[in-house]
């Protein structure tokens, strides 16, 4: 039986990504991560802090990877609506869960007041991701995982999500660099691509050492195909 690879999509919410005034990150962290771990991460989003595009887009990925990633609008201000929103796509109440609440309780003292007690708001039955960073966890319902929007707090989230998550093989990969110009490559690597529909192969212009060079990448999780399919590309790169 050949193995395969999970799936999963991201959704990074916030106006301010939007407006390119917060520079994301979060995106290249989870996909690193994805890789690490055996899961292809096939899609990303990018939404504002709006009820109606944070549901469709998080029901639309959810119906179609394995898992989905969620970042930003889990804090403690009237804009911080995720909880609510993955709630509404589930189908479900929108609670204080207890155990989080206890912990902001305890990590805050006396600086625990109503607004502070939104982190502690999650979809019914969701499943609590640690945040060893700051306050207030992140959290998992169904396929869905839910995670801070600060780059730090985030990547120290999924770290907590690993176990919960079932990865797979991981993606090898070979680097070809090449003078031969892309109108000349793109018959016969089309050609290679064909006989090799299970390896991923791209082309992309660049420089390098100040001149033009072409970046041939190959990505498979089957060695043997990836070796033989370099092999070919590497025949017509000279």
């Amino acid at each position: 039986m050949v193995e395969t690879q999970k799936s999963a999509g991201a959704v990074i919410i916030g106006d301010e990504i939007l407006s390119g005034r917060t520079k994301d990150t979060n995106l290249n962290t989870i996909a690193l991560f994805c890789e690490e771990i055996g899961i292809a991460l096939k899609e990303g989003r990018v939404v504002a802090d709006d009820e109606a595009a944070i549901v469709a887009a998080v029901n639309a990925l959810r119906a179609r990877y394995d898992y989905v990633f969620t970042t930003g609008g889990i804090g403690p201000t009237h804009d911080d609506i995720t909880a609510e929103c993955i709630a509404k796509a589930f189908g479900v109440l929108l609670i204080h869960h207890p155990e989080a609440m206890a912990q902001l309780k305890e990590q805050l003292g006396d600086r625990f007041n109503e607004s502070r007690a939104r982190m502690a708001r999650t979809p019914e039955g969701a499943v609590l991701i640690d945040n060893p960073v700051s306050v207030g966890p992140g959290f998992m319902t169904g396929n869905v995982i839910t995670m801070a929007g600060i780059p730090r707090v985030m990547a120290a989230m999924l770290e907590s999500a690993r176990p919960l998550l079932v990865g797979g093989p991981k993606v090898l990969t070979e680097v070809i660099f090449t003078s031969v110009p892309e109108g000349d490559l793109a018959a016969p690597l089309g050609e290679i691509q064909e006989r090799f529909p299970d390896v991923s192969i791209g082309s992309y212009p660049g420089y390098r050492d100040g001149r033009i060079a072409n970046r041939l990448v190959l990505r498979s999780i089957d060695a043997a195909r990836l070796a033989e399919a370099t092999r070919a590309v590497r025949a017509i790169a000279q």
